[in-house]
């Protein structure tokens, strides 16, 4: 699985120069785990991780360029980011 989240945290990066290598990467864990979770609250089969790095490769392909405005606009992505204050 580490392949498949470092391939897309660079297709991110490649979509959203707004982000740092971290932020990119911490946007893949939470997309992955969100698409798992909601799917398994659903009450679907897994279907693997293939499904889930394409689902996830589609949301990069049409988010991806405005996902930074996301994590300002929105308290369950927002708390992932706050350690960017701590750099600035």
């Amino acid at each position: 699985m580490e392949e498949q989240i470092k391939r897309l945290t660079e297709m991110l990066l490649e979509k959203n120069d707004q982000l740092s290598y971290m932020d990119a990467r911490t946007w893949v864990e939470l997309l992955w785990e969100d698409f798992e979770a909601t799917r398994a609250k659903a009450g679907r089969e897994y279907q693997g991780k293939e499904m889930t790095e394409r689902i996830v490769e589609q949301w990069i392909q049409h988010y991806g360029p405005r996902l930074h405005e996301l994590a300002q606009t929105h308290p369950q992505y927002k708390k992932w980011f706050e350690h960017k204050q701590f750099f600035q």
